[in-house]
């Protein structure tokens, strides 16, 4: 059997898209739908892009602490990381990023509402098959 961390790599590959949870002033989770991240070091470190204007941002900048989550319906299994957001709006990662079709949302790769969130893992638990499976990153 391929190793726990290819598993995942592969879960994570085939998604277009991801759920990103943050905890708010409150303490309570906020989640929603993102793109897939643009960049992936393996199953550590996922960079996604957003508006730095978003209600996330401001949740990040004051708690780091976040979810990722992948789902692949068809087969009933996911796998949620644990880890922390850094908020990027280094111009060298945002050009690394930068597609074309942002110009939908943004004015440019120099747009100052466009940013990059930094979601490094800590651990990682798997679902498949009602089963849970925990990783260490």
């Amino acid at each position: 059997m391929e190793g726990i961390e290819s598993i995942l790599e592969n879960l994570v590959a085939k998604q277009d898209i991801c759920y990103m949870s943050s905890v708010d002033s409150h303490g309570f989770p906020n989640t929603r739908a993102m793109l897939k991240p643009r960049v992936r070091h393996g199953v550590k470190e996922f960079f996604l892009a957003t508006n730095t204007s978003s209600h996330k941002v401001a949740i990040y900048r004051n708690n780091p602490k976040a979810c990722l989550y992948f789902c692949d319906p068809k087969f009933y299994r996911g796998v949620m990381f644990k880890g922390n957001v850094e908020v990027i709006e280094d111009s060298a990662m945002k050009r690394l990023l930068w597609e074309e079709s942002d110009t939908i949302f943004y004015e440019g790769v120099n747009d100052p509402d466009y940013c990059v969130l930094k979601f490094t893992s800590i651990s990682a638990t798997y679902y498949r098959d009602y089963q849970t499976t925990e990783v260490k990153i």
